[in-house]
């Protein structure tokens, strides 16, 4: 697992910061796609690989002080028993009477074709509320609308897109050896927080790695990527990505940026 950071993270310099999101999803979406990014079909996976991505994901969400459900962990400790499993000859295997299969990644491929299916269904079902939420059998006129909170995140965009470039990031960052730790890099969230709200005018965007562009150190990068997330969080921004694989970019919401010196209450801190 990663190792944890040389100094407490703070929101605002008095206590401890722990990321939670509802943005976040399940053990079972992030195997989704870490299926989908490779690009291989589910009955074809690479349990060692998998497991070896996967494992990766939760070094970045501890480093992050992500708080994570615990079938994240009970899915790493899974993972890593059929990969155990795999690397014993046949002869060797562990019985197990519930198990009519030879191949131990045949109980997981089960599951991962269900949830996918359920998410499909769940997709599809959420599609035909909003189409019949639209018709109106009388009196339209009196029908009032409420106002829907615009989502932090880009439909063609996920919160593990987020974090895979985050992760890209910081890899070029330690793979550069003229760059180091600074000892004394004391960053809160909010101070961070306000230098993206100083750095983006309302209505306007910016790339996702231009916020990371002056960063001295990894803990300056983490601290920058949590305030990117809580003003997620709080709907002061947008992340979103043009096309496949392009730019991630970062856009401030006009409505709620006319608001924030009053609304952000981590302001001046």
């Amino acid at each position: 697992m990663a190792e944890p950071t040389e100094s407490v993270i703070t929101m605002d310099g008095s206590k401890p910061y722990k990321v939670e999101l509802d943005i976040f999803e399940g053990p079972m979406d992030l195997l989704l796609y870490l299926i989908k990014k490779d690009e291989v079909d589910v009955y074809d996976i690479s349990i060692e690989r998998i497991t070896q991505q996967y494992m990766k994901y939760l070094d970045t969400f501890q480093m992050l002080s992500i708080a994570l459900a615990g079938e994240f962990l009970v899915m790493a400790a899974n993972l890593c028993y059929i990969k155990s499993r795999l690397m014993l000859p046949k002869h060797v295997q562990p019985p197990d009477e519930d198990v009519e299969e030879d191949d131990p990644r045949w109980d997981l491929i089960r599951q991962l074709v269900e949830y996918k299916k359920f998410k499909e269904a769940a997709r599809k079902l959420g599609d035909r509320e909003e189409k019949q939420s639209s018709l109106y059998t009388n009196h339209p006129e009196k029908i009032v609308a409420l106002e829907q909170e615009e989502r932090p995140l880009d439909e063609s965009l996920g919160i593990f897109d987020l974090i895979r470039a985050f992760q890209n990031i910081l890899d070029r960052f330690q793979e550069d050896e003229g760059l180091g730790e600074v000892v004394d890099d004391n960053f809160t969230v909010a101070e961070k927080i306000d230098f993206i709200l100083d750095s983006v005018a309302p209505g306007t965007e910016i790339s996702f790695s231009t916020l990371f562009a002056e960063a001295a150190s990894k803990r300056e990068m983490i601290v920058t990527f949590l305030a990117v997330l809580e003003l997620m969080k709080i709907n002061f921004v947008k992340v979103k990505q043009e096309k496949l694989l392009g730019e991630i970019v970062l856009q401030r919401n006009e409505m709620e940026a006319a608001a924030a010196d009053q609304q952000n209450p981590l302001a001046g801190e």
